[in-house]
């Protein structure tokens, strides 16, 4: 498996790359986020790479960070997802974005990149949920603060209020709120409301 590239820049077409790596045009297809990061066609660049082989063809993928390549892979392992909704996802949201919109189970963020819709952003949420916070150190920190604010969230609708009611409630709740305290302090606002 090839698993980095180090050579020059060949050409830039977004959203692939060709890197001459002694004499040799590898084709990469890169997110974005990898793109706009490219030094100038003719430099030197080191890409960190996924390499694919289907019926129709072998295929690399080219990362600037290693967090970008594990989030890629963790994104190919969930059923229906393919190598262009991976690149999509990491194009419209960098890997701590992602992290956190899984943290926080945002499905909103992800619906914002194209070709992601309501249902394959719930299944994300759900197939990513605990695996990109390695990924990301702050992520896991995000981690532990969704998933309070989840519960919170949880509980503010379960004791019958609506959920912008209980989005508006918790928008004053401090960053790194325990579950208790927060819907304590939910509870709260939404008297005063």
């Amino acid at each position: 498996m090839i698993g980095r590239l180090t050579g020059t820049l060949a050409a830039k077409t977004p959203p692939q790359i060709l890197v001459d790596v002694n004499g040799v045009g590898y084709e990469v297809d890169v997110p974005m986020s990898t793109f706009y990061n490219l030094p100038a066609a003719g430099d030197k660049v080191v890409l960190l790479t996924h390499h694919a082989v289907r019926e129709d063809g072998h295929f690399l993928y080219g990362f600037g960070s290693e967090a970008e390549r594990f989030a890629f892979r963790q994104l190919l392992k969930i059923s229906g997802v393919g190598a262009r909704t991976a690149l999509a996802v990491l194009s419209g949201l960098s890997v701590a974005d992602l992290a956190q919109a899984v943290a926080a189970q945002e499905a909103g963020r992800l619906t914002k990149v194209p070709g992601i819709g309501k249902k394959t952003a719930e299944r994300l949420l759900l197939e990513l949920k605990g695996k990109l916070a390695e990924a990301v150190p702050a992520a896991a920190a995000a981690a532990a603060a969704g998933d309070s604010r989840h519960d919170i969230l949880n509980a503010l609708l379960a004791l019958g209020y609506n959920e912008r009611e209980a989005q508006a409630a918790m928008k004053g709740l401090p960053a790194e709120v325990g579950t208790a305290d927060g819907i304590r302090l939910a509870l709260k606002a939404l008297s005063k409301a």
